[in-house]
Formats: structure tokens, C-alpha cells, sequence
């Protein structure tokens, strides 16, 4: 039976149907269905910055909080319609609740909508210009939109606001370059064409925009080598190898630059470390050369005055020897150290007495050197034939070239007492005639001693490399 008493009783007038609505609006809210939770997974867009709320905005109601956040989820989970809801949500609930307005920036850029994700990300800055996930979006924006120089401005921008920011600050180094490119491309053109002034100048500006590009210290380094200015050719190399060590042209170019400097032994370092990053036989060539430099300016001024020498001296003859055939003397028979009486205050003693002990050059009966006696075309002869000799002795198949040889000369014949050294001098290629005549008693000049050491060294350079190799 009905039951009048559980029934509420039926308000009459206006307050009635008030009520009436409230009941209404009561059910229909118990019985609408509640909107699902925003889903967790992998982010659809990790290079997005979530837009944090500042101490400033800290204490919002939570609604707004959980709004944004929720918004930011349905975003990264790719629902762009349920997160464009949730931030307006969260905007509607709390006036000037900027980070939503980036929220919606990262929904326009997500949609590639380029001008209204800078008009939002805009509209955060307005209230604070300094925050960082605005900056960084509308860098984002300005990039779709190929605004490189804005993209720059503003990336440049969330940098200063925050230092630690690494991988920006990479990005603002690339987009420098992109904006350097043809002042770059203008500066290398211009030296390219010899243009060194203007070269110079463009890739001052350049660095001046882009101050840690290595490259860019070391072609302007490259330069300034080239117009003469030394000292600040090596200041920008080497500013060059601080900001990238493992660039094997600069080491080349600071090597090439000491060369250039008159220091030799850091020359061979810088070359040494190039060559060990990129091997390439043109600096062993270089390595070699200046370390023969390096040796050379060791040795007596007396020595490295040979070359311009008139009359070739037996004790300079005895240095060029030592110096340059030295590995070839240890292969020669020894003796033992002869007696001499007037070499011991000669500035070649020490090679005097290796070539005699050697059995190279010989000793007169009274035991004296005669370092300054003139060097005759029969005496050098008769030093490279033995010389030739000792090579022969190491490596048989060279000596074909000038074992047995019998050249024809116009002024001794074979039964003269210089023809075997001569002929085997000439046929080797370390010593020439002149118009057919061999001439044993014209005096040697110096260069005409160098020439016949450094060609006794190239025919002796087989037979050394393989000693070495040993």
C-alpha cells in the first residue's frame, strides 16, 4: 500500500518550482557521465617544455592546477581537442594564468598552426617575459615559420633566463651559423681570390657573432698567415685548438705558422700531433726537413757556411761527411784512431777523426789532417768512391749503376790515378764532368761538396731505411 508519509510533500509558489529545478539538476549530474582521466604513456611531443607554474601563480585553486596538468597529459598522449579544453579550462578558472596560455601555444605548435602558437606563447610573455617554456615555444613557432633570426632572438632569450640550458645553447650556435653563412661564404671567396683585407674583415664579423666557432679562429688564422701578420695568426690557431683540439689542420697551420716564427722544435710538435690525427707522407717530408734544420742550426756557424764556400776545405769536407753520411760511416771498417797533430782546435775535430778512423778520408805520413788544405775533384772522387763502396757492401744490387762502369773523359783515361774513384763518382751520378773533361785538379767548391753528400745520401737512403727497420 502506498504510503503518503515517504513522499516529500509538494512545495507550492515560486519556491517550489525552485526547488523542483535543484532536484532536477541534482540528478542529472549524478547521472551524466563523468569525463575519463587523461591517459599515461610515452610523450608524442618529448621536445615540448612543459609550461611549470611559478611561485607567483603557485597558490591558484587546484582545479586550475589539476586542469593544466591534465591538459598537458591529454596533449602528450597526441588528444590536441581534450587538451585545448583543459587549458582553456584552467585559464577560464583563474584570470592571467599565463603557463595555460603556453600550454596552448605547444597545442598550436603540435597542429603545425605556426602564427597562433607565437600569438599564445605572446600572450604568456606579456605577463612575464622571462618565462623559459614560452621562449623556447615561440623559438619553436618562429623556426615553422622559417623566422630563423626571431627564432634566434627569442632562444637567445630563455638562455639568459636560464644558463644551464645546453642543448638551447647548442641550437643558438647553429642558428648563428645559419645567420653567418654568407658573410662565411663571402670571407672565404674573398680569400679564395686573394682578397686578404676583405677576407679578414668578414671573418672578424663572423667571430664576432659566433666567438666558439673553432673553424672560424682557424681560417682567419689561415689568413693572417698569409698577409704576414704571424703574431696574430698564432693566437687565433691556438684559440682555435683550445675550443677543438682534434682539428689536424690547425695543428698543421700552427706548425706552419712556428715554421714561419723561426721555432723549429714547436713547428715539428704541432706538425707530429697533425700527423698523428690525419698521417699523411707530406708532413713526414716536413718532419724530417726541420728536424735536418733543427740539427743543422746545432751545428757550427763555420758548417752552415760550407755551401757559399769558394774552396772546399778537407776538414769542411770531413763535416759534411760526419753530419750527413753519419749512419753510413758506422757501416764502414774501423780503425784505429789515427794519430793527428793539427786538428785538435779545428771546429771539425770531432769529424776528423770519425772519417779517419773510418778509413774515408786518410791521414798524411806526419800525422797531420791538413783540415785546411783545398779540396781537388780527385780528392773528392776518391771519398765517394769509398763511400760508394760502403754502400755497395750493405745492398750488391745498388752498385750495378756504377761498379765496372768506364765512362770516357776527355782529359784522364784508364790508366790515369783518379780514373777508378772518378768513373765510379760519375757513373753514380754523385759527381759530373764538364763538357766531357773530369778536370781532377780544379778545386771544389762548397756547393759543389754539398751536392755530392746529399747524392751519396739519396743513393745511401734504401740501405738506411731497412738498418732502422731492423
Amino acid at each position: 500500500m502506498f504510503d503518503s508519509r515517504w513522499w516529500p510533500v509538494r512545495p507550492s509558489g515560486r519556491a517550489g518550482g525552485l526547488a523542483a529545478a535543484f532536484v532536477l539538476l541534482a540528478l542529472a549530474s549524478a547521472c551524466a557521465p563523468k569525463a575519463p582521466p587523461a591517459p599515461v604513456g610515452p610523450d608524442r611531443y618529448p621536445s615540448f617544455v612543459f609550461p611549470e607554474v611559478p611561485p607567483d601563480l603557485a597558490r591558484v585553486a587546484s582545479r586550475t592546477l589539476t586542469a593544466h596538468q591534465t591538459a598537458w597529459r591529454w596533449l602528450q598522449s597526441g588528444n590536441l581537442r581534450n587538451a585545448e579544453r583543459s587549458f582553456a579550462d584552467a585559464l577560464k578558472r583563474t584570470q592571467g594564468f599565463y603557463p595555460a596560455a603556453a600550454g596552448l601555444g605547444y597545442v598550436d605548435l603540435a597542429q603545425q598552426q605556426y602564427k597562433d602558437a607565437v600569438a599564445q606563447f605572446d600572450r604568456a610573455l606579456a605577463r612575464n617575459g622571462a618565462y623559459v617554456p614560452a621562449l623556447l615555444g615561440r623559438g619553436e613557432a618562429y623556426l615553422g615559420l622559417q623566422a630563423d633570426d626571431l627564432a634566434l632572438t627569442s632562444f637567445e632569450a630563455a638562455l639568459e633566463a636560464d644558463p644551464s640550458l645546453e642543448a638551447v645553447r647548442q641550437r643558438v650556435e647553429v642558428l648563428r651559423f645559419r645567420g653567418l653563412q654568407g658573410t662565411i661564404d663571402a670571407a672565404r671567396r674573398a680569400a679564395v681570390a686573394g682578397r686578404l683585407d676583405e677576407a679578414r674583415e668578414a671573418y672578424g664579423r663572423a667571430l664576432a657573432a659566433s666567438p666558439q666557432s673553432a673553424f672560424l679562429h682557424r681560417d682567419l688564422a689561415e689568413v693572417e698567415r698569409r698577409q704576414g701578420d704571424l703574431a696574430a695568426a698564432a693566437g687565433h690557431v691556438r684559440r682555435a685548438l683550445e675550443l677543438d683540439g682534434a682539428d689536424a689542420a690547425a695543428h698543421r697551420l700552427l706548425g706552419e705558422i712556428l715554421e714561419g716564427q723561426g721555432d723549429l722544435d714547436g713547428a715539428v710538435a704541432a706538425f707530429e700531433r697533425a700527423r698523428s690525427l690525419e698521417p699523411d707522407p707530406d708532413l713526414d717530408a716536413r718532419i724530417e726537413a726541420l728536424t735536418e734544420r733543427i740539427a743543422v742550426a746545432a751545428l757550427p756557424a763555420a758548417y752552415r757556411a760550407i755551401p757559399d764556400s769558394e774552396r772546399l776545405t778537407r776538414g769542411e769536407l770531413a763535416a759534411l761527411v760526419g753530419v750527413r753520411l753519419d749512419e753510413l760511416l758506422r757501416f764502414s771498417r774501423r780503425r784505429q784512431v789515427p794519430l793527428v797533430t793539427d786538428a785538435r782546435r779545428h771546429w771539425a775535430q770531432r769529424w776528423v777523426t770519425e772519417v779517419a778512423r773510418a778509413g774515408v778520408m786518410e791521414t798524411y805520413a806526419n800525422h797531420t789532417f791538413q783540415p785546411n788544405a783545398t779540396v781537388r775533384r780527385s780528392d773528392l772522387a776518391q771519398v765517394a768512391s769509398r763511400m760508394l763502396a760502403v754502400i755497395a757492401s750493405r745492398d750488391p744490387s745498388l752498385a750495378s749503376r756504377w761498379q765496372g762502369a768506364r765512362p770516357a773523359f776527355s782529359d784522364i783515361g784508364p790508366g790515369h790515378l783518379a780514373y777508378p774513384a772518378a768513373a765510379a763518382a760519375v757513373a753514380a751520378g754523385v759527381m759530373s764532368t764538364d763538357e766531357g773533361a773530369f778536370r781532377p785538379s780544379r778545386p771544389v767548391t762548397g756547393a759543389e761538396g754539398m751536392a755530392a753528400v746529399e747524392a751519396l745520401e739519396a743513393l745511401a737512403r734504401p740501405v738506411l731505411e731497412r738498418g732502422r727497420r731492423r
